[in-house]
């Protein structure tokens, strides 16, 4: 056998590897979900009267309309549908699924996980942001927040000032090129965007979430605006930019370099959810970051019981307990507050069995 006859592999001729285009991650995620037994598909038509119309089978989920004796057909659908807080009075339509088990199984749902990876499960501490020590925290390498901004409405929760949110100690909860998601809606777009600037961050993507209703329809309610209905929020989203420059300084190529660690193109910057509790956000924020951020801290401010998720820390006000399953944590957070004396956690092959350590 000639040499010239032994195939060499060089750099030139050696297989590439072609990433998936990012449409394609998507399709394939879409698949998955469908094959998840509390996956629920809601039919376009609504009723299954008008869907009947159509003179085609469809074995989808459809909805029924709820006439109460004080309902005024002419009146047409109410524009808060399923969150309005009056239906024992509405006079307006409102809409109910024929089958509530299964819709209601598939949104309380326990969030999936991402494949492998052992994450640590959820996390939580009760406190007031406001006083707390965030240092004995360490470092994350994503914090995510939905501030109580002051945006001068009556709200179910105590609200925060603007010299309050901007004194936020943020950068010492991230190393340099650390994420930061910020929600923020109405008069707090532009407050937001100041906040990151104080702070020390740069931004560098905004996300959308459009709002739909119970029917999967734009929301058009008069809750907010005050000359055009608000039908979608904003997450801004910026990266802890080195102390020693200023905002707008960095290349684009030192802005690549910081966000190496980032998994880029995977998804859109527009989410299409249905609204649910008050201030509630859409699961898929959380699916967005975890793909972008695969692995890594991840950290979650002013948030509430449903936010606890597998891989995530959430502190807030409005819990009832505490549950941390990092040593060094736990330490850090009892040589500064020795009066909470928290208790380190661990759990067993089974996630669901947890239990303190002695």
């Amino acid at each position: 056998m000639n040499e010239e006859d032994i195939d060499i592999e060089t750099e030139e001729n050696k297989p590439q590897l072609i990433e998936p285009h990012p449409m394609t991650i998507e399709r394939n995620e879409m698949d998955r979900i469908k094959q998840d037994p509390n996956y629920v598909d809601l039919c376009p038509w609504t009723s299954r009267k008008h869907c009947r119309q159509q003179q085609v089978e469809c074995k989808k989920v459809h909805y029924r309309p709820d006439i109460r004796p004080h309902t005024d057909l002419g009146l047409g659908d109410c524009s808060y549908l399923n969150t309005c807080h009056r239906m024992d009075t509405c006079r307006y339509l409102h809409w109910m699924v024929e089958d509530p088990v299964s819709i209601e199984k598939s949104m309380n749902s326990p969030p999936r996980q991402l494949s492998k990876q052992n994450l640590v499960p959820a996390q939580w501490v009760n406190c007031d942001l406001r006083a707390l020590d965030v240092g004995i925290l360490g470092q994350f390498d994503v914090v995510m927040m939905d501030p109580p901004w002051d945006i001068h409405m009556s709200l179910p929760y105590g609200t925060m000032t603007d010299d309050e949110m901007l004194k936020m100690p943020i950068a010492q909860l991230q190393r340099d090129g650390g994420l930061v998601f910020v929600w923020v809606t109405g008069r707090a777009l532009e407050l937001g965007r100041d906040c990151m600037r104080t702070w020390g961050y740069e931004r560098i993507e905004e996300i959308v979430w459009v709002k739909t209703n119970q029917l999967q329809r734009l929301i058009r309610t008069g809750r907010t605006g005050h000359y055009l209905n608000h039908s979608k929020e904003h997450c801004l989203v910026g990266f802890k930019r080195p102390l020693n420059r200023a905002e707008g300084t960095m290349t684009a190529e030192e802005v690549q370099n910081a966000l190496s660690w980032v998994q880029r193109g995977i998804d859109t910057d527009v989410i299409v959810a249905e609204v649910r509790e008050t201030s509630r956000k859409p699961d898929e924020i959380y699916q967005m970051i975890e793909r972008a951020c695969p692995g890594g801290r991840k950290l979650e401010l002013f948030g509430r019981q449903h936010n606890f998720r597998p891989g995530w820390i959430t502190l807030g006000n409005q819990l009832s307990s505490d549950c941390l399953y990092e040593q060094e944590t736990v330490n850090r957070f009892n040589e500064r507050y020795p009066e909470r004396n928290l208790k380190c956690m661990t759990t067993t092959k089974n996630v669901g069995n947890v239990k303190e350590s002695t």
